[in-house]
């Protein structure tokens, strides 16, 4: 109580003012929660004092970023499979979430060799049963659908994909990509006409960041090998891809569902969240820095299996992103390693605390959106 009588209201976190402060209270459902990216997603909303709920697998690597920092004790953490339509129906419909970001995907390359239809059923069927329950519950007002940048179809040259772009494929990990937007294309206009559920779709670059320990990934195999002092194993040095860290993308996603709730049918289309135009680099240009911030180590080539075939050359135009969402990349490519490698130099350490040390980086990067003037960014003072 202040000093004239009145009950003084307390505070808002600072954080949780971030995005115009619209997950406050709101309930969030993100498929795919126990992955690497629904993690970081499903903390940070957390933070965001959203009510968090998902539908996942177990997670399927030990040890597990989901399971480090412990979000299962702060969310409504359900397991359920993707491709099984009542399960996804029933867990969507009790829930009842106003928004849902649907991560839930087979998102490895050579995986989707080995099993093409598991990498199908997941990434389209999945895709479709998520949009139809979303349908049939009416408490969903928002849902942003989790692509890639491998969706389009890539003849090889090294311009940037801009979202009107043909969609394709050349493997079964991005054909299954490419589908999974049609698909949400033909519920946007056949279904979700009308002012709300509001879909939109989201396409992101290579992502990195603490906490990935998946095969076949270039940060977690560069850590497990330099972790054993082992030089790292490459398979294509040459390649250039668009690297950023997780937080960036999430920042998109969460950005995009904000506008999406301000004005459901401007922003219900396809957007593309990268870095910027000078921010793709090679292969063997993150590995040799990722060695040097981890204090000593090499890369070797590695035999690539000419089964997986990888387009040399991707990169994404995010202008679009940046005209009408004012949403723009906050890291380069030194500062997104650097945070990468100590979170899992961190990781090693007596005591470490995946949880705090996630906040830490997250509330680290609002301070740095913030200083930027980024739209979305909390307003200290404010």
């Amino acid at each position: 109580m202040t000093a004239s009588g009145h009950i003084k209201t307390p505070a808002i976190p600072l954080s949780r003012q971030a995005f115009g402060g619209v997950f406050r209270g709101k309930r969030v459902l993100v498929t795919g929660l126990t992955g690497f990216k629904g993690s970081w997603l499903g903390l940070w909303l957390h933070e965001l004092g959203a009510r968090v709920s998902g539908l996942s697998l177990k997670p399927d690597t030990s040890p597990s970023l989901f399971e480090q920092m412990k979000l299962g004790s702060i969310t409504d953490s359900r397991i359920g499979d993707i491709r099984d339509q009542k399960t996804v129906q029933t867990v969507v419909a009790s829930l009842r979430p106003e928004i849902v970001f649907h991560l839930a995907a087979q998102s490895l390359v050579p995986r989707s060799f080995k099993h093409p239809l598991e990498t199908f059923e997941t990434n389209l069927m999945g895709t479709a049963y998520l949009l139809e329950a979303a349908r049939q519950c009416r408490s969903v007002d928002i849902v942003v659908a989790i692509t890639t940048d491998k969706c389009y179809h890539n003849s090889g040259d090294t311009l940037p994909f801009r979202e009107s772009d043909s969609l394709g494929g050349e493997d079964p990990y991005s054909a299954s990509k490419a589908c999974a937007e049609i698909a949400a294309a033909c519920y946007r206009s056949s279904f979700f006409s009308q002012e709300r559920p509001s879909l939109s779709t989201a396409r992101a670059g290579n992502v990195i960041g603490g906490g990935d320990w998946a095969q076949d990934r270039i940060l977690p195999d560069c850590v497990r090998a330099l972790a054993k002092q082992l030089p790292v194993p490459v398979r294509n040095p040459g390649f250039t891809r668009p690297w950023q860290h997780v937080l960036e993308p999430l920042s998109g996603y969460l950005t995009l569902a904000a506008h999406q709730l301000e004005d459901p049918k401007a922003f219900a289309e396809a957007w593309n969240f990268g870095p910027g135009p000078r921010q793709s680099y090679a292969v063997r240009e993150v590995v040799g820095r990722v060695t040097r911030l981890w204090g000593g180590g090499r890369w070797v080539q590695a035999h690539a299996d000419l089964k997986v075939k990888e387009m040399p050359s991707l990169r994404l135009d995010s202008s679009k992103a940046h005209r009408r969402l004012g949403w723009v990349p906050v890291y380069r490519l030194d500062m997104v390693l650097s945070e990468t490698v100590s979170w899992y130099k961190a990781s090693s350490e007596r005591g470490f605390s995946a949880q705090n040390l996630c906040l830490e980086q997250i509330r680290s990067y609002m301070k740095m959106a913030s200083k930027r003037g980024l739209a979305w960014a909390p307003r200290a003072g404010a």
